[in-house]
């Protein structure tokens, strides 16, 4: 697909999207403390909000509500047809009893059910100016403990499992609006193998000690608006994923995102990757604002995460301030560089392949890194155009193994270098 085809298309997207993201009607209300809910943030209300779902989906649909309270609970689950609305004032609070969530494969690897899930589920919408919090913090307290004897308690599989906070597996017709999404143990909010799904005017928050706490993960998932979020976490403010590494497959790819209007602070930037073995394809962000993040744009992948289809990628009218490294697209994850004289390796079904790769109207100022471009030996990265890009940075760009078109693109590097740096592989023309 040309660049110039993007706006078109996502346009048309955005429009699908707002007709089909309505829930069955609102007929039947079901107020939690109805069926017995305290909401005091000491009794469990696990029970009773789960009457209230069920409930209210065997009339058919409808709204289930949370007053004025702090709800404390378990993982809960909800149906098709239910809105999920918290009035101001109301907290869902996950429990901090790990024999409160059970162990189960989630996206295929030894997991925990999450605070909130729906699976196989249409017509599903949490509404309302309440908040969903996970309570995370002795989730995170282990899993520093763990890194400190070396161990990465983000990777999947592990003895030690940590739930998400809400999770909608195979799933469509979804809608998330004005809500406040705070404090999970791990990743916050993850669409899997899920389509056609609106995150508007909502905040997703964490700590920036909190591990893991991504704000929000499509993975293998499609058809995706991600509009004015506020996310300031302790991890990737977006990362959109499709397959764990080394996964055997089939995996499914991520596929037409649209990220508008969104404000990132504190946390990891907005990341294509790292585990994309199934693909990622159509990706818009346009009228971002970075600030204080470790990263702004990521597209990041290596030999045992990769898929020969990673592309399509439009990045406009980003604001960056203080992000540590401005731009980085790399096949050496977690790396961002390979060692000097690093031969091509086989290709094979894991090998990433990036390719048209539109970054526009850019400006980025602070003491920070200006990033890189860098492919294998073996799968340059193809076809990325920075354009109308102004980067105001400690150090330089550095390009290698990348085909790059720079049209008014500039690096003012305050160590006094040269604004870019080629090593071998590059190709870098205009100016």
């Amino acid at each position: 697909m040309k660049f110039s085809q993007y706006t078109t298309r996502f346009a048309l997207v955005a429009g699908a999207l707002a007709a089909c993201a309505t829930v069955a009607s609102a007929a039947s209300v079901c107020d939690v403390r109805s069926y017995g809910a305290k909401g005091d943030g000491k009794t469990k209300d696990t029970a009773a909000i789960q009457k209230a779902i069920d409930t209210c989906a065997q009339q058919g649909g409808g709204t289930v509500e949370l007053t004025v309270g702090t709800y404390l609970s378990a993982p809960i689950v909800l149906k098709s047809n239910i809105n999920f609305h918290l009035d101001k004032g109301a907290t869902l609070l996950g429990s901090t009893e790990k024999s409160d969530y059970p162990t189960k494969l989630e996206f295929g690897e030894p997991g925990r059910q999450a605070l909130v899930s729906a699976t196989n589920a249409e017509n599903i919408a949490i509404t309302g100016e309440g908040v969903i919090d996970g309570n995370g913090e002795p989730w995170w307290k282990e899993a520093h403990e763990l890194h400190a004897k070396g161990i990465d308690a983000g990777v999947m599989g592990l003895d030690f499992t940590r739930p998400r906070l809400v999770v909608f597996d195979h799933s469509k017709h979804i809608l998330m609006q004005d809500v406040t999404v705070q404090n999970s143990p791990m990743w916050q909010i993850v669409p899997y193998y899920s389509e056609n799904i609106i995150f508007r005017n909502i905040k997703v928050l964490a700590p920036e000690h909190s591990s893991n706490t991504d704000a929000i993960d499509p993975f293998s998932s499609s058809h995706i608006i991600i509009d004015h979020v506020l996310a300031d976490t302790g991890d990737d403010n977006v990362a959109i994923k499709s397959g764990a590494v080394g996964s055997i497959g089939p995996n499914g790819s991520s596929h037409d995102i649209w990220i508008t209007d969104c404000t990132f602070k504190h946390g990891h930037g907005l990341s294509i990757g790292s585990e994309i073995v199934g693909g990622v394809q159509n990706i818009v962000a346009e009228r971002i604002t970075f600030e204080d993040t470790d990263n702004g744009i990521r597209v990041k992948a290596n030999r045992d995460r990769g898929n020969i289809d990673i592309g399509n990628f439009v990045f406009r009218d980003i604001t960056m301030k203080n992000v540590k490294n401005d731009i980085i697209i790399s096949e050496y994850y977690p790396k961002v560089a390979p060692k000097p004289g690093e031969s091509a390796k086989p290709l094979s079904r894991l090998t990433p392949f990036f390719h048209d790769i539109l970054i526009e109207n850019v400006k980025a100022e602070g003491e920070t890194n200006a990033g890189v471009i860098i492919g294998l030996p073996e799968s340059p990265v193809q076809a990325v155009t920075l354009r109308n890009v102004q980067i105001k940075s400690k150090t330089p760009m550095i390009v290698g193994f990348a085909n790059v078109t720079a049209e008014g693109f500039s690096v003012e590097a305050s160590d006094g270098g040269e604004g870019i740096t080629k090593i071998e592989g590059a190709n870098l023309s205009g100016k």
